[in-house]
């Protein structure tokens, strides 16, 4: 199969068209790179954000943990005073010791149970699954 030369007109029309086409794969190209570059900073700018706030959060818990355990530690080292205290006072006494030594209990364990609650929950993840979520049959 031979080729046959171009024409001028058939050249002059190659030209042109490679001459526009270009410029405009280019510009598409470095858009299309800029929106790859902003979209994996926004990606990245998100992770942090979350990361922070989970530092955050986990920071809370830890200043409140160990603000219960600090009362807990002085309900526990006042407890022989305090039994003493309601031996001497009767029965009233040992009831509201009673009571306030089991709500300082509930108040630790929901604490506790709250810390360790949502530290269980796992940060999803930007990326989709690797795996089929529902396999087929």
């Amino acid at each position: 199969m031979s080729l046959k030369p171009l024409t001028p007109q058939q050249r002059l029309a190659r030209g042109l068209k490679y001459t526009a086409v270009g410029p405009v794969d280019v510009t598409r190209g470095v858009v299309g790179v800029g929106v790859d570059s902003a979209q994996a900073t926004a990606a990245e700018l998100r992770r942090r954000y979350r990361k922070g706030q989970l530092r955050r959060q986990l920071a809370v818990a830890q200043q409140t943990l160990v603000g219960e355990l600090v009362a807990a530690q002085e309900a526990v080292s006042a407890l022989p005073q305090t039994i003493q205290n309601a031996r001497d006072g009767g029965r009233r006494r040992k009831r509201l010791l009673a009571l306030g030594v089991g709500a300082g209990v509930l108040a630790v364990g929901a604490v506790t149970f709250s810390i360790v609650r949502r530290s269980m929950k796992p940060e999803p993840s930007p990326l989709p699954p690797s795996v089929e979520v529902t396999p087929k049959p």
